[in-house]
C-alpha cells in the first residue's frame, strides 16, 4: 500500500490511510461500462506514453501479472473523485506494456472496507478450487482496510474470466495479526518447495513478512526482515524477486524492494532495494560494511562548555550544549563525542536559533551530523510572524461566529479552541479561537460567510491550514473572495495542520463590496481547514517559518538548507560549498516550529574535501528522482523477464498535482537487470523495449557539438518537442556541469538535465520547470551517483508532456521528475557550465501517442 495522502490523524485514526490496498465486495456487482463522454487525452499536462486513467485519482500499481497474451495493470483509484478516498482497484490490460486498455473498475471499495494494495497470481493447479486446471483462476491478494476499525488484513478475490469480473473469498482475511499497518502482500509461486510465498509488510515496524501456503488461503509465517537500511518512513509495497548477475544464470541474487514514505532519497517517497540471498525461508542482504566519513577541518563539535562564539535566540537550544536528550525527549544517538545542539529545550514548543560567527568559505563541502524533525527551510518566510496591522475581519475570540452565516455541519455553533478529538495537533493561529472544520473529523461538510464589506485597504490577510483541495476540484477546502456574486480569490491549504499567512492583493478591487466565503466540500483525508486572523491591511503578510533546519546563509540569503528526518537518530548531511568560496558564510541551526517533531539536532561541522554520505545516500535506490514510488514488477511474464513499474508522483504534493479531470500516472514500464558496477551488485532498469515503436521515423541528429559556458539551441538539428526519447553521449572535458536542457520556452522555462564531474553525479533541475507553486517541496534539483565510463556520459532521457525520465549509464542511475511546462515550451539545448563539453552524438526522437 502507499501513503494515501491523508491528514496524520486520519493516517493513525484509520491505518496510516497511505495505501495501496486492493478493496474487493463479495459477489461484486456487474462492471460499469466505460463513460462515453471521455476525455481527449490531449489536456495541457496529459501523458502522451505513460498509462493515466481516463478521469480521478490513481495510485500505486497493484495486481501486475501476465495471463493470455495481456499484461494485467490494477491500481489504486478512486472511482468517485480526483483526490485520494475510496480505494479500489482500477484496471487496464496491454500487449506490450506500452499501449493500455482501460477497463472497468475491477474491484470495488464496499460499506466494510476499502481495497488497498496488493498483487494477482494465476493460480495454474487450481490449488484454491476458485476455477479448475483447464481454466485457472486469477486469483487477487489484496489488504482488506477495515473502515470501522481502522485494521488491516490480507484477503482473496479470485476471476475465471481473465480479470474481467471478481468474486471476494467468502472466508476473508486469509491473514489477520489484528494490525493498523500490515499490507501490500506481493504474492509468487516458489517452485523449489512447491508453495505460494508471500511478501507483504509491517510498514511502521520497518519490517518485511515473508509467508508460505499450499493454497492461498491457509498462510504459515516463515520470517521477518528489517529494519535496516533507509528507515524514514513506513515501509510499503514490498517485492521479492531472484534476477541472474551480468546475466550469468549461474549467478542468482534475490532483489527485495521495500518503498518508503516519507525518507525517500530525494524526499518524500521512493523505491528502496536490498540485494541478497533468499533460502526459501529467509531474505539476507549482502554486507555492505561500515561507512567512514571523510576527514576535514572541525568548525564546531559542541564538545565545550558552551556554544564559543555561536550565538542564540529564544529558549529551545538552551545556554550550553546538550549532552544527549534533554527533559522529555527519547534517546538521543548517533552525534560525536559527548556534545550537541539539542533544541528541544522546553520541549517542542519552544524555538530559537543557533548561529556562528562569519568565516569564509575555502572548502568545497560542509559536512555535519543532523536529526530531529522533518520541517524543511521555505524559500521567502521570515522568522518573525508579527501579524500586520490593519481592520481584523474576524479573529474568531468572541465564543461565537458574531455575524457570520454557517451553513452544514463542519463549523459547529461556535470557533474551536484548539486540536480537536482525533485530530492532530493545531498550531500557528492567534489567539483562543479558530475556525476548524474538523469537527467529528474529516467527513463533515459546510460553509461559512462573512456578512458583506468594503474593500478599503491593499491586501487581505489571514492564517490558514488544514487540507490542500484547491478551487476547481472535486471537493475543494478553501477560502474565497467573493465580488459581485464572483469568487475573485481563493487559497486552500497544504496538508498540514500548521496555521500560516496567506494574503490576497486585492489592489484593482479598492472600493467595491465583498465577503468571504470558507469552504469545507471534502469528506476523504485532509478534508478540513483551519482559518484564523483574517486582516484588511496595507501591508502584506509574510508566511512563517516552520523550519527545524541547518541553513547556509551567505549575502544575508539561505542558500543551503537540510533537515531531520523525525527522528533522534543524527545522521550525515553535507553542503556543496562550492559555488560560494572566497565569500562570507554563516551557519545557523534553527527551529521555528511548535508541532510534533519541532526541534533539530545538530554536531560536527567540519569542512572538508568531499562530502559526507547519509543513510539514504548509502541506501541502494531503483530510481533517485521524486517521483517513482510503489514501485513493484510484473508476474509469469514471457521469457523469464522482469519488468517494474511505479506511480509517476509523490505522497508530499500528489494531491495538488494541476492535472485534470484525473490526477496520477504510472512511469514507463522498465526491464530489470542485476549488474555488477564498481564492484557492487547493483539494480538496473531500461524502458521496456516495446517503446521504440512510437518513435517516429526521422530522429533528429547531432554530432561533435562543443559548448563553453553556454547554451545552444538544438532545433536547427530539429531536436524540439513534447514528446520525446533522445539518446546522447557526452566527453567529459573540463566543464564543471554539462548536459541537455528540455522543454526549454516561455519565460525561461527550462528542465535541465546534466553531469556534475566534481560530485559524479546525475542530476535534473526541475526549478524552472513550469508550474510548481502548489507545494514548497516541488522545485528541487535531484541527484543520483554515476561514474563516467572511459570518459563519456551515456543519457537515455523520456520527455512526455508532464514528465521526464532519465537513464544514466546502462541504467544504474534513474531519476524520474514530474514537471509541468507551458504546452509552447518545446525546446532542446545542449549546455556547459563551468568549462567546456562535448556531445559527442545526440538522436531525438518525436513519440507517437499511444491514445490516438
Amino acid at each position: 500500500m502507499s501513503s494515501a495522502r491523508v491528514s496524520r490523524h486520519a493516517r493513525i485514526r484509520m491505518v496510516a490511510a497511505v495505501a495501496t490496498v486492493c478493496a474487493l465486495s463479495a459477489a461484486l456487482p456487474a462492471p460499469r461500462a466505460v463513460a462515453a463522454d471521455t476525455p481527449s487525452h490531449t489536456e495541457t499536462y496529459r501523458p502522451q506514453f505513460h498509462f493515466t486513467p481516463q478521469k480521478n485519482w490513481m495510485n500505486d500499481p497493484n495486481g501486475l501479472v501476465y495471463y493470455k497474451g495481456e499484461y494485467h495493470l490494477f491500481y489504486q483509484y478512486n472511482p468517485n473523485g480526483n483526490s485520494w478516498g475510496d480505494m479500489s482497484w482500477g484496471h487496464a490490460v496491454s500487449k506490450d506494456l506500452v499501449h493500455w486498455d482501460e477497463l472497468p473498475l475491477a474491484l470495488s471499495h464496499d460499506d466494510e472496507e476499502m481495497v488497498f494494495s496488493g498483487s494477482a497470481v494465476v493460480d495454474w493447479n487450481n490449488t484454491t478450487g476458485f476455477g479448475t486446471k483447464k481454466n485457472p483462476p486469477m486469483v487477487a491478494i489484496y489488504t482488506s482496510a477495515y473502515k470501522d476499525s481502522g485494521k488491516q488484513a490480507q484477503s482473496l478475490a479470485y476471476s475465471t474470466d481473465r480479470g474481467r469480473t471478481w468474486t471476494k473469498y467468502q472466508g476473508n482475511p486469509v491473514i489477520d495479526i489484528g494490525s493498523k499497518d500490515f499490507r501490500d502482500p506481493k504474492v509468487q509461486w516458489y517452485a523449489p518447495t512447491r508453495s505460494w510465498l508471500m511478501t507483504v509488510s509491517l510498514s511502521a515496524e520497518h519490517k518485511v513478512r515473508f509467508y508460505s501456503s499450499k493454497n492461498l488461503k491457509d498462510w504459515d509465517l516463515l520470517s521477518e526482515f528489517g529494519p535496516t537500511g533507509a528507515t524514514g518512513g513506513v515501509w510499503e509495497c514490498p517485492d521479492l524477486f531472484p534476477l541472474a548477475v551480468d546475466g550469468d544464470r549461474n549467478n542468482v541474487k534475490w532483489v527485495l524492494v521495500v518503498n518508503i514514505n516519507p525518507g525517500g532519497i530525494a524526499g518524500g517517497s521512493a523505491a528502496q532495494y536490498f540485494v541478497g540471498d533468499f533460502d526459501g525461508k529467509k531474505f539476507t542482504a549482502d554486507d555492505k560494511g561500515t561507512y567512514t566519513p571523510p576527514t576535514g577541518t572541525v568548525m564546531q563539535d559542541f564538545e565545550g562548555t558552551d556554544f564559543g562564539e555561536w550565538t542564540t535566540t529564544g529558549t529551545a537550544f538552551g545556554r550550553e550544549p546538550a549532552t544527549g536528550a534533554v527533559d522529555g525527549q527519547g534517546a538521543v544517538s548517533g552525534f560525536e563525542g559527548k556534545g550537541l545542539a539539542n533544541s528541544f529545550h522546553g520541549g517542542d514548543g519552544a524555538t530559537g536559533t543557533l548561529t556562528s560567527p562569519a568565516f569564509t568559505v575555502d572548502s568545497p563541502y560542509l559536512n555535519f551530523k543532523i536529526g530531529g524533525g522533518r520541517h524543511p527551510h521555505e524559500a521567502g518566510t521570515v522568522l518573525n510572524g508579527t501579524p500586520p496591522d490593519g481592520t481584523v475581519l474576524a479573529d474568531f475570540e468572541g465564543g461565537t461566529y458574531g455575524d457570520w452565516t454557517a451553513t452544514g455541519d463542519a463549523f459547529g455553533t461556535a470557533p474551536a479552541t484548539g486540536t480537536l478529538p482525533g485530530q492532530q495537533g493545531v498550531s500557528g493561529f492567534l489567539g483562543n479561537g479558530l475556525v476548524n472544520t474538523f469537527l467529528n473529523g474529516d467527513s463533515t461538510t459546510g460553509t461559512l460567510t462573512s456578512p458583506e464589506f468594503t474593500l478599503d485597504k491593499k491586501h487581505i490577510n489571514f492564517l490558514i491550514g488544514g487540507g490542500n483541495h484547491p478551487a476547481g476540484s472535486s471537493g475543494p477546502t478553501v477560502v474565497q473572495l467573493v465580488v459581485d456574486g464572483q469568487v475573485v480569490r481563493s487559497a486552500t491549504g497544504k496538508d498540514t495542520e500548521a496555521l500560516n499567512w496567506a494574503s490576497w492583493d486585492v489592489s484593482d478591487l479598492a472600493g467595491k463590496k465583498a465577503q468571504i466565503k470558507i469552504v469545507d466540500d471534502n469528506t476523504g483525508g485532509w478534508g478540513h481547514l483551519n482559518v484564523d486572523h483574517i486582516v484588511m491591511s496595507d501591508t502584506q503578510a509574510q508566511r512563517v517559518s516552520m523550519e527545524t533546519s541547518v541553513n547556509l546563509i551567505v549575502d544575508g540569503k539561505v542558500v543551503r538548507s537540510a533537515t531531520g528526518a523525525d527522528s533522534e537518530t543524527l545522521d550525515w548531511a553535507s553542503f556543496d560549498m562550492r559555488p560560494y568560496v572566497g565569500k562570507k558564510a554563516r551557519i545557523q541551526v534553527v527551529d521555528m516550529n511548535t508541532d510534533g517533531w519541532g526541534h533539530v539536532l545538530a554536531d560536527r561541522f567540519t569542512a572538508a574535501e568531499k562530502p559526507a554520505k547519509s543513510v539514504l545516500q548509502r541506501a541502494d535506490w531503483a530510481d533517485y528522482g521524486k517521483d517513482y514510488y510503489a514501485a513493484v514488477s510484473w508476474e509469469n511474464a514471457p521469457g523469464g523477464r522482469r519488468y517494474m513499474i511505479g506511480w509517476m508522483n509523490n505522497w508530499d504534493y500528489g494531491g495538488a498535482v494541476p492535472t485534470s479531470p484525473w490526477r496520477g500516472a504510472q512511469s514507463v514500464p522498465r526491464e530489470m537487470a542485476l549488474r555488477t558496477v564498481d564492484g557492487q551488485v547493483r539494480l538496473t532498469s531500461k524502458p521496456v523495449g516495446g517503446l521504440e515503436s512510437l518513435r517516429n521515423n526521422r530522429p533528429a541528429t547531432a554530432s561533435d557539438i562543443t559548448v563553453k559556458n553556454t547554451s545552444r539551441s538544438l532545433a536547427s538539428r530539429g531536436a524540439k518537442g513534447k514528446a520525446l526519447d533522445i539518446e546522447a553521449t557526452f566527453s567529459l572535458e573540463d566543464a564543471d556541469r554539462f548536459g541537455l536542457k528540455v522543454r526549454t520556452g516561455a519565460g525561461g522555462e527550462e528542465t535541465v538535465i546534466g553531469y556534475d564531474t566534481m560530485t559524479q553525479e546525475l542530476y535534473v533541475d526541475r526549478t524552472r520547470s513550469g508550474a510548481g507553486d502548489f507545494n514548497s517541496t516541488f522545485p528541487g534539483v535531484q541527484t543520483a551517483p554515476l561514474k563516467a565510463e572511459d570518459g563519456k556520459v551515456k543519457l537515455r532521457i523520456l520527455v512526455d508532456w508532464s514528465s521526464v525520465e532519465v537513464f544514466g549509464g546502462d541504467g544504474e542511475a534513474v531519476i524520474t521528475d514530474q514537471i509541468f511546462p507551458d504546452p509552447s515550451s518545446t525546446g532542446v539545448e545542449v549546455f556547459a557550465e563551468g568549462g567546456t563539453a562535448t556531445l559527442d552524438h545526440l538522436q531525438a526522437w518525436q513519440l507517437r501517442s499511444i491514445w490516438r
